[in-house]
């Protein structure tokens, strides 16, 4: 009984006020010649710009189908934006992911940019990963605030190290964002795929890839998550360094409980900790993000949809349940143990990327619904909430 009474007591999360923090919709559905913008990612660059990124999906919702890779700029600190623009593009031809045609996902002719993630360097460099038909990664650079690009440069030979150990047809960075250490290594979370499975993204594992000379070359790192019976699918992954040097991992994935995966690492590539589920920190099957804030006193800070309700279907251990609720969750000591969760969106709401604020608060970029008509579109905006640091505190 007293197992589910804590289980009962996580789902309650703190409601918030509108005056507890800003909001504002920067990319909406059927806005500016895409369907749908999913996926989001925001970075504080070291100048205090805002980036936020994402998915624009051409005709409609699919993992697979014509995606373009767009962002948006704030030279002030997220009181005003730029307008959209299209992140780097790799020169054709381009063919579809061979278990994505085997599956009958996507068509011919259209071209998967997936998974975008950045890094905020300390150098004033802003690094840009990403994916194409889910079975190539490049890279590129700002070294102008992330106004302008390098060419990108292929490196999809560090995830060609994993195949020894795991033989994967489809490959993802993030999303999200990845973390720049304190001595400098670039660490950004992968999940890898047979593409047998499920929407050609299971069996599934996580790990990382890390660069040591400022992205200039790329290694794998050890797998952190493997699939098993207890750990199913692991995948779409999260990493924040801990006020002690350590590196966390956290991951989604389908395992029975419904709670996040996570493992530790002393470095962000090797010697990670035995996986372990944090019944602190539920787990509809979802993406969700973490990072650790500045300042004297840094939390570590959580968000995700936090509910386990499945609306008009069995809620079956390991099943996907509603995408609503996301909140945040703080921890003071390192992610050991975790604060109440505060919820920011009550309603529909799914995919969310934090990036530091620099008054030891947090912005959240976060997809949430927008009203078309009679219509909830439970993708409709993405939008980017500044929450203060004494709102994280509880205050």
């Amino acid at each position: 009984m007293r197992t589910l009474l804590l289980a009962a007591a996580l789902l309650i999360a703190a409601p918030a006020s509108a005056a507890d923090f800003d909001q504002t919709d920067l990319f909406e559905a059927k806005v500016g010649g895409y369907s749908l913008y999913r996926i989001p990612g925001v970075v504080v660059t070291a100048k205090g710009s805002v980036i936020v990124y994402c998915e624009a999906r051409k005709t409609g919702g699919s993992d697979w189908g014509h995606i373009d890779l767009l962002a948006r700029r704030s030279a002030d600190r997220s009181k005003t934006f730029g307008p959209p623009v299209q992140l780097p593009t790799v020169p054709g031809p381009h063919r579809k992911n061979p278990v994505a045609a085997a599956q009958k996902l996507g068509k011919e002719g259209e071209v998967t940019y997936n998974n975008p993630v950045m890094i905020a360097d300390r150098d004033g460099t802003v690094h840009l990963l990403f994916c194409v038909e889910y079975m190539r990664c490049f890279y590129c650079r700002s070294t102008d605030d992330g106004q302008t690009w390098s060419a990108p440069r292929e490196i999809t030979a560090a995830f060609d190290a994993f195949r020894p150990e795991f033989d994967w047809k489809v490959l993802a960075t993030g999303p999200g964002h990845g973390v720049q250490l304190k001595g400098g290594r670039l660490v950004v979370p992968v999940w890898l795929s047979t593409g047998t499975g499920g929407h050609a993204h299971r069996p599934s594992v996580t790990s990382t890839i890390v660069s040591d000379d400022g992205g200039a070359t790329w290694k794998r790192g050890d797998v952190a998550v493997p699939n098993t019976a207890e750990w199913v699918n692991p995948n779409e992954a999260t990493v924040a360094e801990l006020p002690d040097g350590r590196v966390m991992l956290n991951a989604r994935s389908e395992s029975k409980t419904n709670r996040r995966l996570v493992t530790i690492s002393p470095d962000g590539a090797t010697k990670w900790s035995p996986p372990a589920l944090d019944d602190a920190l539920v787990e509809p099957i979802c993406f969700g993000s973490l990072v650790t804030t500045t300042g004297p006193r840094p939390l570590v800070v959580f968000s995700h949809p936090n509910t386990l309700e499945a609306t008009g279907k069995k809620a079956s251990p390991g099943s996907g349940r509603d995408r609503k609720n996301v909140s945040l969750q703080a921890s003071a000591d390192g992610g050991k143990t975790w604060g109440k969760a505060r919820t920011v969106e009550a309603g529909w709401s799914a995919y969310s990327d934090l990036a530091p604020a620099p008054d030891g608060g947090v912005y959240l970029f976060y997809e949430r619904a927008r009203m078309e008509g009679a219509t909830e579109n439970r993708y409709g905006r993405l939008t980017l909430a500044r929450i203060p640091a004494a709102w994280l505190r509880g205050a």
